[in-house]
């Protein structure tokens, strides 16, 4: 490296010195009336001038001119396919009937890798989405997976264990492969976890079966606050890993009309206006 005190002037007659070849060389030393010929001196410095030019061309103004490549382009978040929902891979939809991956309320997938479980999840929220094993259907000493978005605009896939209605960050994080974005007010990502782990309180082991519990919302400065609604949906029976499913769970805007008691309210409403017109 050039150390700092040598100026550049001098640094270029260094280089322009050390490339003047021997032929040069020898012809200035073997000519004395070459010395004060004015018609030399001028070409000497005719040839100085060009070549300190193209030197602080190539080294300053190229940079301008001539960018250095930039690095390539990190690949897009790839879409979410649910047309292999119940096939190579068990899905879970709530929402409105006939949903997708970027329709839905919520959604996640899960399917096995090898050693480890692929998960995908997605929900309408630009805060956080989350999916829970638990042991039963109730919130409290569960394994939680959460994808967050933070004040930088980044999905990060943290691990969190429910004690009772809080959710403590675990610094043990079994997750890996992931990558999320957030796009469209949707937080969507996808990550891999091992279906089986050390023994340790805090992370289940995949292979046996869970329940599992549905969530997202809002997030300040990057944490997760409350889930957006009061009950947020579990799934009906343990779930396996190695069965595949496609579920879908109505949302309360569509539950409406499907509850066995709006069914018989209807009916009987039905009845009554059939007996009483004459």
């Amino acid at each position: 490296m050039v150390p700092q005190c040598l100026s550049m002037g001098a640094w270029l007659l260094f280089i322009y010195a050390a490339n003047a070849s021997p032929t040069d060389e020898s012809a200035a030393r073997g000519s004395r009336t070459d010395q004060g010929d004015p018609a030399l001196d001028e070409k000497h410095q005719d040839t100085y001038g060009t070549f300190a030019s193209e030197f602080y061309d190539l080294r300053y103004l190229s940079e301008e001119g001539y960018p250095f490549p930039t690095a390539p382009p990190v690949d897009p978040f790839a879409r979410i396919r649910v047309d292999d929902c119940g096939k190579s891979k068990g899905c879970f939809r709530y929402g409105k009937p006939g949903c997708n991956a970027e329709t839905c309320d919520y959604f996640l997938s899960y399917r096995r890798i090898g050693a480890d479980v692929e998960f995908e999840l997605s929900a309408d929220t630009d805060g956080w989405v989350a999916v829970g094993f638990s042991s039963d259907k109730k919130m409290g000493g569960d394994d939680v997976m959460a994808c967050v978005h933070d004040d930088n605009g980044r999905v990060r896939i943290q691990h969190f264990y429910n004690v009772g209605q809080w959710a403590k960050e675990i610094q043990r994080n079994p997750a890996r492969d992931e990558e999320g974005v957030f796009e469209n007010n949707r937080v969507t990502c996808r990550f891999k976890r091992p279906v089986y782990v050390p023994r340790d309180e805090t992370i289940v082991d995949l292979h046996l079966s869970w329940y599992y519990l549905f969530a997202w919302g809002p997030a300040i400065q990057g944490s997760i606050t409350r889930h957006d609604i009061d009950s947020p949906p579990v799934s009906e029976n343990v779930v396996s890993i190695y069965r595949y499913e496609d579920i879908f769970m109505p949302s309360a805007a569509y539950q409406t009309f499907s509850s066995p008691f709006c069914l018989l309210l209807i009916v009987a409403l039905t009845f009554y206006l059939l007996m009483g017109t004459p």
